[in-house]
């Protein structure tokens, strides 16, 4: 089905549409593009809320919590009015707002070995956005078997990581290359535990939310291969390569 731009669009998008790299042809690609969100919290949200603002035409949204007055400092699409009440209902009409005509799938669910393969294949990205690495490891290994484009972030205290996999590579190393014990604590993952500074989310959030948009359109260069590790305490930023792992399954 051809979703050629209408008028407003034009006008919504005007300082996207500018750029050499995008253009009306890089636009309507991401009108066109499927992005999955898994996890609705710190990073979730402001990548669904990016890729909403550039005009990504569908995007799906997995958590199965609930807003807590502790995930406001850094959970940037709920307030107060959000306590209580489902992630992703409440993400869904945040971003309706935003864009009414970016299609919002809401699933208020905990992706797991049962749902992820149904889910996951019905999109273009994947944005791995979760706080535990079971589900990590889940997110990638489906990613590496559907051969889809996965960027994968993680915070803790003031830092954070971000890594990219187009598994359409051969060769390509994967997450499990990277964190290779077979039992890993979530607690490095999980802001109770460890505590992070709310911009850190924000940031993070809005790196892979870049990454998506530049896959998308074929644009830029990707950190395929290498970890992005950021210091905000320090504002020091290095990428560092990632050795494919021969036992792996990748």
């Amino acid at each position: 089905m051809k979703k050629s731009l209408k008028k407003s669009e034009i006008e919504r998008f005007s300082r996207q549409i500018i750029l050499k790299d995008i253009g009306s042809a890089g636009q309507e690609k991401i009108k066109k593009a499927k992005i999955l969100v898994v996890g609705a919290g710190g990073l979730g949200c402001p990548v669904a809320e990016f890729l909403t603002r550039a005009g990504v035409g569908e995007i799906g949204i997995i958590d199965n919590d609930v807003v807590d007055i502790s995930n406001i400092h850094r959970q940037s699409l709920y307030d107060i009015s959000d306590l209580k009440l489902s992630k992703v209902q409440s993400a869904k009409k945040k971003l309706k707002r935003i864009n009414p005509n970016t299609l919002v799938k809401a699933y208020n669910l905990r992706l797991n070995e049962s749902n992820a393969l149904k889910i996951i294949k019905k999109y273009d990205c994947i944005v791995d956005g979760s706080d535990n690495f079971k589900t990590k490891f889940l997110i990638n290994d489906i990613a590496l078997k559907l051969k889809k484009f996965l960027v994968v972030g993680a915070i803790s205290k003031f830092d954070g990581h971000l890594f990219t996999y187009n598994f359409k590579i051969k060769k390509m190393p994967c997450l499990r290359c990277f964190f290779q014990e077979d039992s890993i604590s979530d607690d490095i993952l999980n802001c109770e535990y460890e505590g992070v500074l709310g911009t850190v989310a924000g940031i993070i959030g809005t790196l892979q939310a870049n990454e998506v948009l530049k896959q998308i359109l074929n644009i830029g260069q990707n950190l395929d291969g290498k970890i992005l590790i950021l210091d905000l305490l320090n504002l020091s930023f290095r990428k560092a390569k990632i050795s494919k792992q021969k036992k792996c399954i990748c």
